[in-house]
């Protein structure tokens, strides 16, 4: 494809050479001669004259910049655009594999896709251009919309419902019982039946071996859009908003609720029955024990402002050395005092 014709489809504004010819996209520091590239976080603009690209997707132009370039104004989301282009993944054919099993009583839209030893059980309902990879497990009562895709191991229990254009990744299960047990007289735990159901709106995507809980009533919901890293997990319950980005090892304990576009960077930890406001964005490792208004960027653990966390992180190596000053003061306190 030529870099105009790229220019083109994209609406960006093409500085060069419009007539070389584009064969695929990659990063500043892999790209070859026949590559575009992008750069978007300033952190990387120092690999950008060293770049072998043939062009480069820009937000503003670079002074003395001699790479053919493409002024965009997200040139990430344009990056992710062209690189579609260029590359799709493989689909299955339609139709059912013979060893499938299907309840007499599952319903499956036109040009679905059902993969070798895959499973759904009765009365499972599922939209249009669907694509169940090998091993999927659908059970008993789930309602799906269209275009929706789920990888191997995915599986989804009894009763949830799934919007359109939902994607699970390998070994994603959603609608897996919730955390509930009630303690006996005897010290043991007696199983609360989880009788709730999962909702997975629109748009939305589960990677890899995360796990969304079933309400033990009521339901446990994922708002339009959001999208859920690998290894995440998501109590009963919990009500996470539109948009949202829930990064690895995210754990949200039951009844939280979760406000529209906020991002929970990796290994964010919230206890049960929270408040979190929209926009919302927890660094890594945070640990929530409390409400968070709309708009806060918080880090640490117990959660903080993140200018005073970063403030204070500056002196925890230094806190030996601050005891040790408190120390010698101290013991000159009490020497002064001695000597009087």
């Amino acid at each position: 494809m030529k870099l105009r014709e790229i220019a083109e489809r994209l609406g960006c504004r093409l500085s060069g050479d419009g007539e070389i010819e584009i064969e695929g996209v990659a990063g500043l520091q892999e790209a070859g001669p026949k590559h575009l590239t992008f750069l978007s976080n300033p952190r990387y603009a120092r690999h950008v004259k060293e770049t072998h690209a043939a062009a480069i997707l820009l937000e503003k132009e670079i002074s003395g910049l001699t790479l053919n370039f493409l002024i965009s104004e997200n040139p990430y989301l344009d990056f992710a655009r062209v690189l579609e282009w260029f590359y799709q993944p493989p689909r299955p054919p339609a139709g059912v594999h013979p060893t499938a099993v299907i309840a007499p009583s599952a319903k499956i839209g036109p040009s679905a896709s059902i993969g070798a030893y895959t499973v759904l059980g009765e009365d499972v309902v599922i939209g249009s251009d669907a694509i169940l990879h090998p091993h999927v497990v659908i059970y008993p009562g789930v309602r799906i919309g269209d275009r929706f895709e789920a990888h191997s191991h995915a599986v989804v229990r009894e009763y949830c419902e799934i919007g359109d254009r939902v994607i699970l990744q390998n070994g994603a299960v959603v609608g897996s019982d919730g955390f509930g047990f009630a303690r006996q007289n005897d010290g043991f735990h007696y199983k609360i039946v989880q009788s709730g159901k999962v909702v997975i709106e629109d748009d939305v995507e589960i990677q890899a071996h995360a796990c969304i809980d079933r309400a033990a009533v009521g339901e446990t919901r994922i708002g339009r859009g959001t999208k859920i890293d690998n290894l995440v997990q998501i109590g009963h319950a919990v009500q996470v908003g539109e948009k949202n980005i829930l990064c690895a090892q995210v754990g949200i304990a039951g009844s939280t609720r979760l406000g529209d576009n906020c991002v929970l960077a990796g290994q964010v930890g919230l206890i049960n029955h929270l408040t979190i406001g929209d926009n919302v964005l927890m660094t890594a490792q945070t640990g929530v024990a409390q409400d968070v208004p709309a708009g806060q960027k918080i880090s640490g653990s117990p959660a903080i402002e993140n200018r005073l966390w970063l403030r204070s992180s500056t002196v925890f190596a230094r806190l030996p050395e601050l005891e040790k000053t408190v120390r010698e003061l101290k013991q000159k306190g009490k020497e002064h005092e001695e000597t009087k």
